[in-house]
């Protein structure tokens, strides 16, 4: 049986982890980030006149402080379209709140980061790039899921994330098989 072809892009959109359609991500020189120690961010808009940012400003951030915020969520559950710490986050909330947190303005959802720059090789990723997958179904070739590199070349690759999976949650894995099925791309984040 075919489907429709408008049903087959909804399907093909909720296979993306995170939210809307729409990106919600597109903000003014006006919208400020507070964040746990109740300091606020001016944040920019993207300088390309559209809503894709395909360069994201980590300011002065590094990956290592990153790296460390991101830990503090480990165990926190799995929940589809959300980037709040006290319900759950699905992979693209978790980097919304883990990048949001130091005031830095980043696409909300999974695919929205197809086109963010800086695409690096595997065997170079180091702590703090982006690390993009396929959705659960590895012959659909969109982004739909996400992590943060937490080792450096020549180590084990391993990314903290947060998964619908076993673990159910976030997690730090390692490239397991399905993970390398479904692997799209490194981005370089960080400078």
């Amino acid at each position: 049986m075919r489907l429709p072809v408008s049903f087959g892009f909804l399907f093909l959109a909720l296979l993306s982890c995170g939210g809307p359609d729409k990106p919600t991500y597109t903000i003014t020189a006006a919208d400020t980030v507070t964040d746990s120690a109740g300091r606020k961010t001016v944040i920019l808009a993207p300088t390309d006149g559209t809503d894709q940012m395909n360069n994201i400003n980590t300011g002065k951030t590094t990956p290592a402080e990153l790296i460390s915020f991101a830990r503090t969520s480990l165990g926190i559950p799995y929940k589809y379209a959300s980037t709040d710490p006290k319900q759950g986050f699905d992979c693209s909330g978790f980097i919304t709140y883990t990048f949001n947190h130091f005031g830095i303005a980043v696409p909300r959802t999974s695919a929205d980061f197809t086109n963010v720059n800086h695409e690096v090789p595997l065997t170079q990723a180091r702590p703090g790039d982006l690390i993009l997958f396929t959705g659960t179904d590895s012959t659909v070739r969109i982004v739909g899921h996400m992590g943060i590199v937490v080792t450096s070349p020549g180590e084990e690759l391993q990314f903290i994330h947060s998964t619908s999976g076993r673990d159910n949650g976030v997690t730090i894995s390692g490239m397991t098989k399905g993970y390398q099925k479904r692997f799209v791309k490194v981005i370089r984040i960080f400078k």
